[in-house]
């Protein structure tokens, strides 16, 4: 079991840099979700980074509007949008102000809470049937677990509600890069980033 008390919060110098980059870096990192005195945690293993100057998947590169100013933010914000009328998705905002980018949260390994992320994901189903990896293995999903929605949007990650623990560092011949999940725009941007081998990846 992690000690979480042990793990010391990223800073604004952590995300201000280039968005692929912080992608990189941003695998073995600690999700935290405090709710209330519930405490939800996971390793993120999967990651898509998104900029908006050249990347016409990206919600900025259409310029700032109501659903995306938080992305032209400075880094270190949590950007959370709705999709497909079905789910929330949540993106780490990344760079400089005004450069408009983000690193979608693809894949989870839930370490703490578990329990309360199952009944978020499954209700009051038979929760031991349903197999582990399939519980926040997908950026739908993860919103789900985590119980995190648009009252979230714009949230500021250096604060105490939700942000990122520094973890484990991955070397780089453990990173699978490729190209990036349910897009139509920019699909050959190989801007998808994963921990090999990891089962709680969505999709190898």
């Amino acid at each position: 079991m992690i000690d979480l008390n042990n793990l010391s919060k990223l800073n604004k110098k952590f995300y201000s840099k280039d968005v692929n980059i912080v992608a990189k870096k941003l695998l073995g990192k600690v999700l935290v979700h405090n709710i209330g005195e519930t405490k939800l945690a996971g390793i993120i293993v999967e990651v898509e980074a998104y900029e908006g100057k050249t990347d016409r998947a990206a919600h900025t590169f259409i310029g700032k509007t109501k659903r995306n100013e938080i992305m032209f933010n400075e880094g270190g914000y949590l950007y959370v949008y709705f999709t497909y009328g079905v789910h929330f998705c949540c993106n780490v905002v990344t760079g400089k102000k005004d450069e408009g980018t983000a690193v979608l949260i693809r894949g989870i390994e839930p370490i703490v809470g578990i329990d309360k992320m199952e009944k978020s994901r499954f209700g009051s189903k038979n929760i031991q049937a349903k197999k582990i990896y399939d519980l926040t293995n997908g950026p739908g999903k993860i919103c789900q677990a985590f119980q995190i929605n648009k009252s979230h949007y714009g949230f500021d990650l250096t604060d105490d509600k939700i942000y990122l623990l520094n973890y484990k560092k991955i070397k780089d011949e453990n990173i699978i890069c490729t190209t990036r999940i349910g897009i139509k725009k920019s699909i050959d941007l190989p801007w998808r980033y994963y921990i090999k081998d990891n089962p709680f990846v969505s999709k190898k």
